[in-house]
């Protein structure tokens, strides 16, 4: 745990400390061309290199798809308990790190605090390699890895904890609480020890990291706004769940025709961001170049650390003591352009600027989300919703001037359009007010959130569940069963699939063969024929794979029965079927067998690799053996009752991480199993729609 939080504060350090100077170096380069009169060759330059960094991001995306996006609906459905292919592989971690160094540094409107997520689940999958024997185990780690990397993004190891207790982790206990309570702290002590270099010893640059900078009090320790203003904070937060629940149903339908149209093809998602990119550049650079109006540099009555943002403020074409208020939103580092908003005093940005930027900078974000580049979604959320809550400051200050400046509003419009499009409350809450440094905007932020929380829940889902169920054969399992299903009294045995495949406790080898090819099932029933049918316990694919291919089975004996079994049977069907014995499985001894030919650590260090049925290779005479699946059978597996409510069933499926259930009878009998596939929305609609046709 501590290595992962080590691991993580050092990529964390190193994609910030890169991408910044990549920026910065950008920029830089552009500014020096305006300022020399040069606009046709700066443009020129500004477009190829943000194309070229676009481009290295895309060719990341390339070579491994699964680091497109933010990662955080992958990390989400790892810790739910689906395993997708590749999500926690090394060369993912590279791709996503070089990825969004590339995207970010290209311009386009993403930010690098989703993929850190990404990145630090995927150091503590690399971690546990070979140290864990379980997925369990495994999906711990990676709820640390998570929380680490939100607190090394935002700088909020608090929030990083809530973050993997309200969006990540689907099963929580309280050991895992102090581990990601340790995984943050450890994370963001190696991040601030790093930050260190290049700067005094012992003083902390936190210019560096990701930080909205302190919010103060007013003179006197007042308060920056006044009770009444918690209504105009709560409507804030109704118009910003209604902006976040409008940015997710337009990505929702870019992203469908996005799949119908161009992920079947890699070019074409690699073509995609090439034009996506020069979209963007062009916007960045024409509209600060249109906008003519040069506003004068306040003089007096600034502060130090609202003198340091003047000076980040883009004179682009305009003359020195002036600044372009376009240009000090477009063409900066959005970190710099978040500051602004939200702590300059002054009236710097005017309301027509701010809408020129709001505008087109959420449209341009909606669109982005999704390429085929590392993207993540808190940082344009962020932003465009600063200009929203300023343009809202500027208007309300022209109607009633007592109250709070804009840069206030500037910071609910945050949260209020980033909770409008991710949902989060808690961990939100917590991690804008360590950001901000200040405990007076406790009360609004949870106001803001809450009723953008409620507002866009009235319309759609949050953003990461959409694209979550877009992956094809995911079936994401929710904190709860929807309220519809609830209410229709359905049953485990109505729900369940009554086609059995199961094994017998002591089983040939063609059988076993024969079933591993036919289905993709994960786990089996071990039911005794001769014993009525009950259920002896569950064995799984891996398991069985490691079996054959360590070659535990034997020959039967002379007297024993063999043949084969019929696999598929309704609920109610057993045949009884005499299982055999084997003569070299174990050592005998009175009467007593012991010791089974393949141990348990051999079967732990297999995983998480665990060979394939394809991969085993069988000798003449290897199907007729006969395999004793007692020994490595769980045999006390979780039940449910035939009987038992939906809720109940979805309840005991979820909060034990279950992926295979066996339902049974009042006489412990197997009548059907029940997996994921079966308790999706998809699947429990039908079957409320065959109740009601034959309630008719």
């Amino acid at each position: 745990i501590a290595l992962t939080g080590i691991l993580q504060g050092c990529v964390a350090y190193g994609t910030n400390l890169t991408s910044t100077y990549l920026i910065d170096f950008k920029f830089g380069h552009a500014k020096a061309l305006l300022a020399q009169g040069h606009v046709g060759l700066a443009f020129l330059y500004f477009v190829l290199q943000q194309l070229a960094f676009a481009m290295v991001a895309s060719a990341c995306v390339w070579m491994v798809p699964v680091s497109a996006g933010s990662g955080i609906p992958e990390v989400k459905c790892f810790l739910n308990g689906i395993d997708l292919p590749h999500v926690g592989e090394l060369k993912t971690l590279v791709a996503k790190v070089v990825g969004v160094i590339g995207s970010v540094s290209a311009g386009l409107p993403v930010g690098k605090e989703g993929p850190m997520v990404h990145s630090g689940a995927v150091v503590a999958t690399t971690l546990a390699s070979g140290q864990t024997r379980n997925d369990k185990e495994v999906r711990d780690l990676v709820a640390c890895g998570a929380a680490a990397g939100v607190c090394t993004a935002f700088s909020a190891p608090i929030g990083g904890i809530l973050f993997a207790l309200e969006e990540g982790a689907s099963y929580w206990k309280p050991s895992l609480t102090w581990r990601t309570f340790f995984c943050s702290m450890v994370a963001f002590t190696s991040l601030l020890m790093l930050n260190t270099l290049g700067a005094e010893f012992g003083k902390v640059g936190y210019n560096k990291l990701f930080s909205f900078g302190n919010f103060v009090y007013e003179q006197g320790g007042l308060s920056s706004y006044a009770v009444y203003e918690l209504f105009l904070f709560i409507l804030l937060g109704a118009v910003g769940g209604l902006i976040g629940a409008i940015f997710n149903h337009v990505n929702e339908h870019i992203t469908q025709w996005r799949l119908k149209k161009v992920n079947h093809s890699k070019a074409k998602r690699f073509l995609e961001v090439v034009i996506i990119s020069i979209g963007v550049s062009v916007t960045t650079f024409l509209l600060p170049w249109m906008w003519t109006k040069c506003t004068p540099l306040p003089e007096n009555d600034v502060g130090e650390s609202e003198q340091d943002l003047l000076e980040e403020l883009v004179q682009f074409t305009c003359p020195p003591g002036t600044y372009n208020e376009l240009a000090s939103l477009w063409f900066t580092e959005p970190g710099v352009a978040i500051r602004q908003l939200f702590h300059l005093h002054k009236h710097a940005f005017s309301d027509l600027a701010l809408i020129l930027f709001f505008v087109p900078y959420i449209s341009l974000a909606v669109v982005v989300y999704g390429i085929a580049v590392p993207s993540g979604l808190f940082v344009p959320s962020l932003l465009s919703g600063a200009a929203f809550g300023r343009l809202v400051g500027n208007m309300a200050l022209r109607v009633y001037p007592n109250l709070a400046f804009s840069n206030i509003y500037a910071l609910i419009g945050a949260a209020a359009v980033l909770g409008g499009m991710a949902r989060m409350t808690i961990s939100l809450t917590v991690i804008l007010l360590e950001c901000t440094g200040n405990e007076q905007f406790v009360l609004p932020l949870m106001l803001t959130l809450m009723t953008a929380r409620i507002v866009g829940q009235l319309f759609n889902h949050d953003l990461y569940h959409i694209h979550i169920h877009f992956k094809k054969g995911v079936y994401f399992m929710e904190s709860e069963l929807k309220s519809v299903p609830r209410h229709h009294d359905l049953t485990a045995r109505q729900i369940m699939s009554d086609q059995v495949v199961f094994f017998r406790p002591v089983e040939k080898v063609s059988n076993i063969i024969d079933t591993l090819h036919s289905c993709n099932h994960s786990f089996f029933p071990v039911v005794d024929p001769e014993d009525g049918g009950v259920l002896s316990g569950t064995i799984g694919r891996n398991e069985l794979c490691v079996l054959l291919q360590q070659r535990a089975f034997g020959h039967p004996n002379e007297d024993g029965e063999n043949g084969n079994s019929s696999h598929h049977y309704k609920s109610g069907g057993l045949a009884r079927q005499s299982s055999a014995m084997i003569y070299n499985n174990y050592m005998e001894y009175q009467g007593k067998h012991f010791f089974p030919l393949v141990e348990w650590n051999i079967l732990e260090n297999a995983y998480p690799k665990f060979p394939k049925v394809e991969d085993v290779r069988f000798h003449d005479g290897d199907r007729d053996c006969l395999m004793d699946l007692r020994p490595y059978a769980n045999m006390a597996p979780v039940t449910i009752q035939e009987k038992a409510s939906l809720s109940r069933t979805y309840e005991v499926f979820r909060t034990l991480g279950m992926r295979f259930l066996p339902v049974v009878n009042c006489h412990n009998q197997v009548v059907g199993t029940i997996t994921r596939a079966d308790l999706n929305e998809e699947s429990l609609a039908g079957v409320m729609l065959v109740k009601g046709k034959k309630n008719r």
